[in-house]
Order: structure tokens, then sequence, then C-alpha cells
């Protein structure tokens, strides 16, 4: 009776985080789920079943695959990038020194700034003629550059503001790893010889382990599901060669109103950040040191 006493508090205790979980989670999958299975667009009374169907139109499709391909491609240019940059900002503050302050403030900025600030700062940057990079390039004798008009440098200029803005978000949790790791163990090797670069490569990764899994986890989803700066600043274009998997479920659901389609591409988005994360947490979890 003690233990199913105990048993009961412990679920009252969970019971409000569990509702919210299955409010705001677990019924809108299934839901997405059923209307996947839909035919429902706008001014239809009713939706019908039709099935897999709406899976098909879309594997047939060669707009969804160069959508997958766009969204592959920004992942490979921000997740990895996004990381080294966080644990290069983490590792100067890392640092003692009098501008510790400063640089934490400076590194952080971007991530608490407006998306629409930041679509406005780097559209002036972007922007050919009067921009400040074609600026520069004149000033250096080069010709100007279009880089958020053209399909060969659109997803590497949303990639660079991409990870400005979440390379401080990510230094954040590598910060709080680093500063996790006895200063002894530092102080030994020193003694024993070793040098900075051996430290670090020897030491300080295997122990930032368990960290880098967590960042690299948040930089994956995050990846695919931030989508702002690209309703922002391209809205696709040019020639949907900047759609990526999140912006092309916005453009089925909110502008052609077809929400079996939308539906559909949110189950298949579900399933792969879920096919990712689970792949990167069981591959990585048997090669960490936990101390």
């Amino acid at each position: 009776m003690r233990r199913l006493a105990n048993d009961g508090k412990a679920f009252l205790l969970l019971l409000p985080s569990l509702i919210f979980l299955t409010t705001f989670t677990l019924v809108p999958i299934v839901k997405s789920f059923y209307i996947s299975l839909m035919d429902l667009q706008l001014g239809m009374k009713k939706p019908y079943f039709i099935g897999f169907g709406n899976y098909v139109e879309l594997f047939t499709s060669t707009l969804f695959w160069k959508v997958m391909g766009n969204t592959l491609l920004f992942a490979i240019m921000t997740v990895l990038p996004s990381m080294i940059l966080g644990l290069g900002l983490a590792l100067m503050l890392n640092m003692k020194h009098k501008l510790t302050g400063l640089f934490r403030v400076s590194f952080f900025s971007p991530v608490v700034m407006p998306l629409i600030a930041v679509a406005s700062i780097w559209m002036f940057i972007y922007m050919p003629d009067a921009g400040l990079l074609d600026q520069l390039r004149a000033a250096l004798g080069l010709p100007g550059q279009i880089y958020l008009q053209r399909s060969d440098t659109v997803l590497p200029a949303l990639a660079i503001v991409y990870n400005w803005k979440e390379a401080g978000f990510l230094m954040i949790f590598f910060l709080s790893g680093l500063q996790s790791i006895s200063t002894e163990m530092y102080e030994a090797a020193k003694i024993d010889g070793a040098s900075k670069f051996t430290i670090f490569r020897k030491m300080t990764i295997p122990l930032l382990m368990p960290t880098t899994l967590f960042v690299s986890t948040i930089a994956l989803t995050d990846s695919f599901k931030l989508v702002d700066h690209i309703a922002m600043m391209t809205e696709g274009m040019p020639n949907n060669s900047s759609t990526t998997l999140l912006y092309y479920i916005y453009q089925n659901g909110f502008n052609f109103f077809n929400q079996g389609i939308a539906s559909a591409l949110t189950v298949i988005l579900l399933i792969i950040m879920l096919i990712a994360s689970s792949l990167q947490f069981f591959t990585a979890d048997s090669r960490i040191h936990y101390n």
C-alpha cells in the first residue's frame, strides 16, 4: 500500500506535464497522420479518405525531391559548422581575461535578436551593389555579386545567416560542458608535460562528448525546423532553390490550403527527425565518456 501510495503521488505530480504533452504533442501528431490520409483542400465541405494517395503524389513529384535535396544540403551546411563555431566561441569564453563579459554579450546577442531584425541586417549585407559585401568587393576592385537571387548561392547565403544566429545558442551548452570539467585533470596533464593540443584532443573532446551529443541533436533538429529567415528573405526563390521541407509545409498549408499534403509532409518531417536523432543517439552513446 505504501508503494502504491508513492506511485500515486508520483503520477499526480507528473499529471500536468502528461496532460500538456498529450494535448500539444501526441494529439497533433496523431491528427496530422489522420489528415495525411485524407484529401482536404480549401472549399471542401468534408475530407474524404484516399489512403496513401498524398504520399504517392509527393514521392512522384520532382519538386518534393528538390525540396528534400535542399533540406539535406542546408543541414550539411549548418549542423557541423554551427557546432564548430559554438565550440570555438565557448573555448574563447572559457579562458579568463578582462573582456570575457563583453565577449559573452557580443556572442550571445544574435540569439536574442528578433528574426525580422536579423533578416533585415543580412538582406542589407547581401543587397546587390549597395550592400555591404558588394561595397567591400568594389573596394577590392572585384565585380558585384547577386547572392539571394541565384540558385547556386542562395542556400549558402542563408546557411551563413543561420550559423551566425545559431552559434551563440550552441555556445552556451558547450561553455557549460567545459566548465563542468575538473580543473585538477588539466593541472595533472600539464604537470605530466602534455601540450595544449594534446590536452584538448585527449581530454577536452572526450569529456565533452555528452554535451556534444546533446548539442548535435539540437543543431540537427533546428536545421530542419528553422524557416523564418527563408520566409522573410527569399520565400523559397529563385525557382524553389531555397525551399526547405518546413517552408514547403507552410506553403501547402497556408498558401495553397492543401491540408492533406501539408499533413503528409509533416509526418515525413517527423519520421526524418526521429530516425536522424535515434541514429545519432544510439551510435554516439557507446563512445561517450561520462564523468
